[in-house]
């Protein structure tokens, strides 16, 4: 049974890397190539010319750097924010402790778009349009990070936390010496989690910048694909630049990212 699963499996991957493969393929044909038959896709001659062409003459890197700087920002502060948020709601007595849970479980149920009119207004009124603060605080509130982190902090057994509290620690101390270095791996998978989803928004960004200097890549590449509609290699150089950030991240962190869908639970 065993080399009917390597089958089946070899089979299922083969399935999801045949289109990157096609992609990595035609990036690097030689632009305006005819293409009469399956092959011509594939066989030389090959080029880089149209990379350098790409980078060169668009805004592409200047959208990856904005993309990567905000997704980073976002995934540290969420994280953080969650974090002590988890940790309080799951470890500190207080008042209406409750009803502040139910509060932000009630978040999950408000889907994002119902939120944009009311969202756009006040960053309006602040003056975060077109700015990055205002494409990266809007995306700080985070309740399924806080649920889940929290779950985490749950299975902390509590006389930890009470033989620092013996040795004199606060909350504080308790927060960075014991609660952090237990659920590593889910802070780790929540923070790679979160860097996917902000690295792929679209929604806010399109309503909150109207400046190109400002765009991130789902934005961007919209506007440079619609320009190539004959041509094959660049809109394909275009996705190929735009996700190999994503594909390292993937190489680099694969573990905890496994880690991270099977302990949240979380599908996507």
């Amino acid at each position: 049974m065993k080399w009917i699963y390597r089958i089946v499996s070899l089979l299922a991957a083969a399935v999801f890397l045949l289109p990157i493969l096609w992609m990595l393929s035609v990036s690097v044909k030689e632009e305006g190539m005819p293409i009469v038959t399956v092959l011509d896709w594939v066989k030389p001659p090959y080029s880089l010319a149209v990379y350098g062409e790409v980078l060169q003459a668009t805004k592409l890197p200047l959208w990856v750097w904005n993309s990567f700087f905000i997704a980073v920002c976002v995934t540290a502060l969420t994280i953080v924010i969650a974090a002590m948020a988890g940790f309080a709601l799951s470890k500190i007595k207080f008042r209406l402790k409750a009803a502040v849970f139910f509060a932000v479980l009630a978040g999950l149920l408000i889907p994002g778009e119902a939120i944009l009119i009311p969202l756009y207004q006040v960053a309006k009124d602040m003056g975060l349009l077109n700015t990055y603060l205002g494409l990266i605080l809007p995306s700080l509130a985070s309740p399924i990070a806080i649920i889940v982190l929290k779950s985490f902090f749950d299975g902390v057994p509590n006389d930890l936390l009470e033989s620092v509290q013996i040795d004199g620690g606060g909350n504080w101390r308790i927060f960075f010496s014991i609660m952090l270095p237990l659920t590593r791996p889910a802070v780790a998978s929540m923070a790679i989690l979160t860097f996917i989803g902000s690295w792929n928004n679209f929604l806010w960004p399109f309503m909150s910048v109207t400046d190109d200097s400002l765009f991130t890549l789902p934005m961007g590449i919209p506007t440079l694909m619609s320009q190539y509609t004959v041509d094959y290699v660049k809109p394909m150089v275009i996705n190929t630049i735009s996700s190999l950030p994503i594909f390292l991240l993937f190489l680099v962190f694969e573990k905890q990212i496994i880690k991270g869908v099977s302990l949240s639970g979380i599908k996507g």
